[in-house]
């Protein structure tokens, strides 16, 4: 009787022990592609006009660029996330200049404590006027 108690726990336990360990693979694997692969990249000019630390455990620097087309025009919003602290010093130097923002688009980060957005910026040029 004991025996088959110990066959009957054991053929439940191994397959269970196997999704679990196969599902922290798939996590891993997709947290690499995500980690290391971007969805695109790109440049955006314009002018950083708010620039802030948010979040309440996560906190990451969040900022809006103000991009104009043509004069006169309705301006556009470029919403972007910033993970570097050293990228973050330099846009706030330029608040209220006109730069360039260079990014990567990252689809599919889990949760927001990575970011309120998909577009991270990692360098700053700034434009002369």
């Amino acid at each position: 009787m004991i025996k088959s108690q110990n066959s009957r726990l054991r053929g439940f336990i191994l397959p269970l022990l196997f999704v679990l360990i196969a599902a922290a693979v798939l996590a891993v694997a997709y947290g690499f592609a995500i980690w290391n692969y971007s969805y695109s990249e790109g440049e955006r000019a314009g002018v950083v006009q708010k620039f802030s630390k948010k979040g309440w455990v996560c906190k990451t620097w969040e900022g809006e660029l103000n991009m104009v087309v043509l004069p006169g025009g309705l301006p556009e919003k470029f919403l972007f996330t910033v993970w570097d602290e050293a990228a973050a010093v330099n846009i706030n130097r330029n608040v209220g200049k006109r730069v360039t923002l260079h990014y990567v688009e990252k689809v599919g980060l889990p949760t927001t404590c990575f970011g309120e957005t998909r577009h991270y910026v990692n360098k700053l040029s700034p434009l002369m006027e």
